[in-house]
C-alpha cells in the first residue's frame, strides 16, 4: 500500500499494490491488520455501503454527527467521481477547507476520511459504483448535510446543474452552520 498525507490533516490517500499479468490483475481491497497498522489506529467497520449513481449525480455532503460519527474509507469499484471532503472540526487549522480527489476504477485509489469530516462525491460517469467502509451504522437521527454549492465553501465541482436529492438540496449553510466536532 503507498500512502499520500493529505493538507488536510487526518486524510489520508492510499493507493494498493496492483498485481497484473496476462490474465487480468489482483489486489488487496481491504486488510483490516494491515490498514490499521498503516494509520496506526484500530479501526473496527460496522458498516458497507454501495451506491450507483449516472452520471452526474452528486451526493453530499453528508456526515453523522457524535455519538454515531463516522469514518469512512471510499473507492470506486466501477466508473470514477470527484471525491470532495470539508474538514469540520472546529479546532482544526484546516476547519472549512476542501480537498477534490479523483477516484476511479482505473487508479484504484482510496481515501480514508476520519470522523469530523463532510464527504460528497459526482460521478464522472454513468453506472458507477462507489462503495464506502464506516466505522458507525448509518443513524438518521444523527445525519446531517451541508449545502453542496455553499459559496464559503467555494467547491468547484466541474459542472452547474447536478442530479441531487431534495435532502442534499436542503444541506445547511456553512455560514450557520454549528459543527458538533468541537
Amino acid at each position: 500500500m503507498v500512502e499520500e498525507k493529505i493538507a488536510l490533516n487526518g486524510l489520508i490517500l492510499l493507493k494498493p499494490v496492483v498485481f497484473k499479468d496476462d490474465r487480468g490483475l489482483f489486489f488487496e481491497s481491504h486488510n483490516s491488520s494491515k490498514f490499521n497498522d498503516f494509520i496506526n489506529e484500530k479501526v473496527n467497520f460496522s458498516q458497507d455501503n454501495i451506491s450507483i449513481s449516472k452520471k452526474n449525480v452528486l451526493r453530499g455532503l453528508h456526515f453523522q454527527k457524535p455519538p454515531m460519527a463516522q469514518a469512512k474509507l471510499v473507492q470506486v469499484i466501477k466508473g470514477s467521481v470527484l471525491d470532495v471532503t470539508v474538514d469540520i472540526r472546529v479546532k482544526s487549522a484546516t476547519y472549512g477547507k476542501h480537498y477534490k480527489v479523483k477516484l476511479s476504477d482505473k487508479n484504484k485509489l482510496q481515501l480514508w476520511i476520519p470522523e469530523g469530516f463532510a464527504h460528497g462525491f459526482l460521478a464522472l460517469e454513468d453506472n458507477t459504483v462507489f462503495s464506502y467502509k464506516c466505522t458507525s451504522a448509518y443513524s438518521k437521527t444523527d445525519e446531517m448535510d451541508l449545502k453542496w454549492d455553499d459559496p464559503l465553501l467555494d467547491i468547484d465541482w466541474g459542472i452547474k446543474s447536478p442530479l441531487i436529492s431534495d435532502k442534499d438540496e436542503l444541506g445547511a449553510s456553512f455560514q450557520n452552520f454549528n459543527s458538533p466536532f468541537k
